[in-house]
């Protein structure tokens, strides 16, 4: 799928763009299945452990990890890209369809930024009371979790969810038309949050999708989660992209090239190199990563 002008003059205006249909069910199933094959293993340890009693193994994938969850939150521990670094989240890095969409916005040449997660945000029934909840990402933009040297970058977010996302679900919210307002000063309090007497006077639009879709955003664009009244785990991708050569935001974590008309060679297809790149990161620590919050 190819961008419309009005798609990219609306993206241009607004900071945001949910693109209905972009990806093929197929595009997801492996990291899918890749996703239940790393749940039910760490599922098994837990239970070794005595931390889990039941299983649930004939639940399907958009309710077990919740149920799982309610039962020891340690399940989530270890399911993010960087930790797992499965062979097919990597391969979804470098999918055809989505930087087709992409590319209508960034160009040719294109890098994967090294901010890249996969979020899992169980029903809130299953949280432990213990303060708020780590799934509950507060107001803020994605150029608060960046160095400034990347505020001239034009690093696009791609949020995308595994399943459908409702509002009842924890689906995003956020502010648009805001981009022009650059960057907003953050504070650690409340999670790296948008310091409140500098919130746009601007009001929230609900980004629920359907499997398939995407939401694009800019780094300045103020978006939050929703609580998830439901009783479906709201599994999603959050990648970040930007054109080949800009200042990444998070010099200590790796990122590589995706795409190039100009150099095909360098783009990198290779998992095992890619592992050891994070590997390296994680236990050679260098460059920068941290947030902007005061």
């Amino acid at each position: 799928m190819r961008l419309t002008s009005v798609q990219i003059e609306s993206y241009r205006q607004d900071g945001v763009l949910r693109v209905e249909g972009a990806l093929e069910p197929a595009d997801l199933q492996g990291v899918i299945d890749e996703l239940t094959m790393v749940v039910g293993t760490r599922a098994q340890a837990l239970h070794a452990e005595g931390k889990l009693t039941d299983l649930h193994q004939d639940a399907p994938f958009e309710t077990r990890l919740g149920l799982l969850y309610g039962q020891c939150p340690e399940i989530t521990r270890g399911l993010d890209i960087m930790h797992y670094r499965g062979e097919a989240a990597f391969r979804f890095l470098g999918n055809s369809n989505l930087l087709d969409v992409l590319e209508d916005l960034l160009g040719p040449e294109i890098t994967c930024n090294p901010i890249q997660h996969v979020r899992a945000k169980p029903p809130d029934r299953f949280e432990p009371s213990l303060g708020p909840s780590f799934h509950m990402a507060p107001w803020h933009q994605d150029a608060g979790v960046m160095m400034p040297e990347a505020e001239n970058s034009d690093v696009i977010t791609c949020w995308l969810p595994l399943g459908d996302a409702t509002a009842e679900m924890g689906c995003m919210e956020v502010l648009p038309g805001q981009v022009e307002a650059g960057y907003l000063r953050h504070q650690k309090e409340g999670g790296t949050t948008i310091v409140p007497g500098l919130m746009p006077a601007t009001s929230p639009r609900v980004m629920d999708c359907r499997k398939g879709d995407i939401v694009l955003m800019s780094r300045f664009t103020p978006h939050r989660s929703r609580p998830n009244v439901s009783d479906l785990c709201r599994w999603s991708l959050d990648l970040r992209y930007q054109p080949t050569g800009q200042h990444t935001g998070r010099t200590g974590h790796p990122d590589f090239v995706v795409r190039s008309t100009r150099d095909p060679q360098s783009v990198l297809t290779n998992h095992e190199t890619w592992c050891r790149m994070w590997l390296d990161a994680q236990e050679n620590p260098r460059g920068v990563v941290a947030h902007r919050a005061e």
